[in-house]
Formats: C-alpha cells, structure tokens, sequence
C-alpha cells in the first residue's frame, strides 16, 4: 500500500524540486466522537505539543478527528478520557456512517466522484483549475442528475462464514439490479446504489442457493436535499 501511494503522488510531481518520503517514525490515528464530541477540540492547544497533527477529519463530523503523532507517544496522553479501539472497530464505524475509503469502497478507474459522495466530502471543487475528470463532474453537479450513490447497507444477519465478493450485484424483489456491493464486515457495509431503489426490498445471491437480505439507509451527515 505504500508504495503505491508514493508511485500515485509521484506522478503530479512533475519537474517540482519535491521529495516524497515515508515518515515510518510516526503513526496515524482515528479519534472517533463520543458522546462528548467537543471534547478533543478543547484539548488541542492544551496538548498540541504532544502532537504534529490533531484536526478534525475533513470528510465529515462523524467521522471525529485525524491525529498524528510519533510512534513513541501514547494516545491516550493527548485524548485523555479516551480508550483505544482496533481496526475493525474504526470501518464498522464508517461503514454505518457510509464513508467510503480505499480502493475497495472507490476502485481506481470505475467510481465516479459524485457516485461515490465526494462532493459531501470536501473531495472535489467547483472552483479550481482543471483536473482529470473535470469537465464530466461539474457539468454532472450542476445538472443536479446523479442516479447512483454509495450508501450505508445492513444485512439481515451476518455472515456465518466468509463475506461477500465485491462487485456482487444487489438485485430487487422483482430481480431488477439496483446496485453493486463494494465492500462491509459482518453485518455492515457500502454499496453503490440506484437512489430510485433504497427504500425497496433488496437481496444479494450468494454461491451455494444463499440469499442475503440487506437495508440502506441515508446517512444524517448528507446535505439536503440528499439525492441532489
């Protein structure tokens, strides 16, 4: 993964003067609210000397704060009253808030970026100069006729064993496709889905005669109107 990232970013390099480098001494960490969402905000001066980087994520207020910090520090001495979770803990999060994230939730070269929610975001802008993609996006945006979002999913149970494949079509009652499954863990997950669809009865067939029953939901963080 990161050499992949430093491939990416090094193709905008161009003939900039720019070293792109990893910084293996520190480490990344996802400050999730609780009740007390406030809370970390007021810490930030209090223990800003502890940090290189405490701010709150950019794509959504739910999705609480970005920190960054040296591998030697404890979290828990910049977040005090906090507790520290795992991975799995952090996607089932987003998952349920219907952020997207990674190739899996917005494959490279397929997702578009209005589908995919990043217009909601803080991923594209309006105002800028050009971009790969651009002309399509903005004219997309302001025809305001975007059929397709990735939205949170539920299944009706978890999976006893395995997961999903993404890419799996999800189909309606009547067999129609309404959409894509990207990516999700147990219960939980993201899809790609036609808006028209959200509120009906949707399925995906599994190998082996399995059906699983799933529900979408509109996520509360969205703008209104939600299917802009």
């Amino acid at each position: 993964m990161l050499d992949s990232v430093q491939k990416h970013l090094k193709l905008y390099k161009i003939r900039r003067k720019v070293d792109i480098d990893p910084c293996l001494d520190l480490s990344l960490w996802a400050v999730l609210p609780g009740e007390q969402s406030g809370y970390v905000s007021s810490t930030l001066d209090k223990y800003k000397d502890k940090t290189l980087i405490l701010t709150p994520d950019p794509r959504a207020e739910v999705m609480g704060w970005r920190l960054v910090m040296s591998k030697e520090t404890n979290p828990l001495e910049v977040v005090p009253g906090s507790q520290i979770g795992n991975i799995k803990e952090y996607h089932r999060h987003r998952y349920k808030q219907g952020i997207p994230e990674g190739a899996e939730d917005i494959p490279p070269g397929v997702a578009l970026p209005l589908e995919s929610n990043l217009a909601y975001m803080n991923g594209i802008s309006f105002t800028k100069g050009c971009y790969i993609g651009q002309e399509l996006t903005a004219r997309t945006h302001h025809m305001g006729v975007i059929r397709k979002r990735l939205l949170p999913v539920q299944l009706s149970a978890p999976l006893l064993s395995g997961r999903i494949p993404e890419g799996s079509d999800i189909l309606t009652e009547s067999g129609k496709s309404a959409g894509k499954y990207r990516a999700g863990g147990d219960e939980l997950g993201i899809a790609l889905l036609r808006l028209a669809n959200i509120n009906e009865l949707l399925h995906i067939n599994l190998p082996g005669d399995t059906t699983v029953n799933l529900t979408a939901t509109v996520p509360k963080w969205w703008p209104k109107p939600a299917n802009k």
